[in-house]
């Protein structure tokens, strides 16, 4: 298998020409429209925060140029609600319960697996390899429901972060809920739990104790106990100041920001994954930030909502 190009930003593969193993077909031409839920129940594990100035960016020079995540500045957020968590299996199964909804990648009809992850059955739905990142594979019938492809599911997993969702398929269950995405200043205030400057939620020094990162030789030798890797449920580790869980480590989360304001559709996405690692991607820090299109989405990529306070 090629070795990673560090840093690469294929650690959140996109569809479209560059990565021709999908099918064709396109989605359909809206979703159905989302209905408001049970807004108190959604909202249950949410935190207010009370805003404020905070540094925003890289102040360790560790980030790759192309990200993006320097100079830092003094940012204002206004107080907000956030999730406490990503949103899991089990709130999202409630909101397409409610909606009927269909994710971009039900309707694309394949999402991105991770190759250690593809589920023995699946084995004859793969449509190919990302060629700049040969462990991530296009399946036919992957989606947040079969994340591993055919054969695969939920079960252990209702408190695991939802994966396989689009920035499309986040904004419908926001509004459902009665919230938006966060913005990026709001996600990385958020996501530093009051630590102003450090690289982690915790502090300075990385702790493999406290994340859902990889371990071992990526991306073909995983050494957690067992060989596991994948997702976690979203409060295996200690939250930070603030009370937010896994804003390191786990799924990547989208933001409501474009990558680049002005030049493309390619949306925000913060905190790493549980494919990160310092050898590939240090993406793991609370100023490290990434980016995918719109229509994507991997067995990597989750979200959280976030709230006006005017709106509760």
């Amino acid at each position: 298998m090629t070795s990673p190009a560090r840093g690469a930003p294929c650690c959140a593969p996109a569809r479209g020409e560059d990565n021709p193993p999908f099918r064709p077909s396109a989605p359909a031409p809206s979703a159905p429209a989302p209905r408001s839920g049970d807004r108190v129940a959604l909202d249950a594990c949410a935190v207010t925060l009370p805003g404020g100035a905070f540094r925003m960016g890289d102040a360790f020079g560790e980030g790759y140029p192309d990200d993006a995540e320097g100079p830092v500045r003094s940012v204002t957020v206004e107080p907000f609600r956030i999730d406490a968590t990503a949103v899991t299996n089990t709130r999202f199964a409630v909101f397409v319960g409610e909606t009927g909804y269909r994710t971009e990648a039900e309707r694309y009809g394949s999402s991105f697996v991770f190759h250690l992850l593809l589920h023995p059955d699946a084995r004859n739905a793969v449509l190919g390899a990302v060629a700049a990142a040969p462990w991530w594979l296009g399946v036919e019938g992957a989606c947040w429901s079969a994340p591993e492809g055919p054969g695969s599911g939920l079960d252990g997993r209702a408190d695991h972060p939802v994966v396989h969702i689009s920035y499309g398929d986040a904004l419908a269950y926001c509004a459902w809920a009665g919230g938006r995405l966060p913005s990026e200043a709001e996600w990385e205030y958020a996501a530093r739990g009051g630590l102003d400057g450090y690289r982690y939620p915790w502090g300075d020094d990385f702790d493999e104790t406290r994340t859902n990162t990889w371990q071992g030789d990526f991306p073909q030798v995983s050494s957690r106990p067992g060989g596991a890797t994948g997702t976690v449920a979203v409060t295996s580790y200690e939250p930070n100041g603030f009370g937010l869980h896994n804003t390191s480590g786990n799924v990547w989360e989208w933001c409501a920001d474009r990558f680049a304001p002005g030049a493309g559709d390619e949306r925000v996405i913060r905190g790493g994954s549980y494919l990160c690692h310092a050898s590939y991607c240090n993406r793991y820090r609370v100023a490290a930030r990434s980016r995918n299109t719109p229509d994507s989405s991997t067995g990597h990529g989750g979200f959280r909502c976030a709230w006006d306070l005017a709106e509760r």
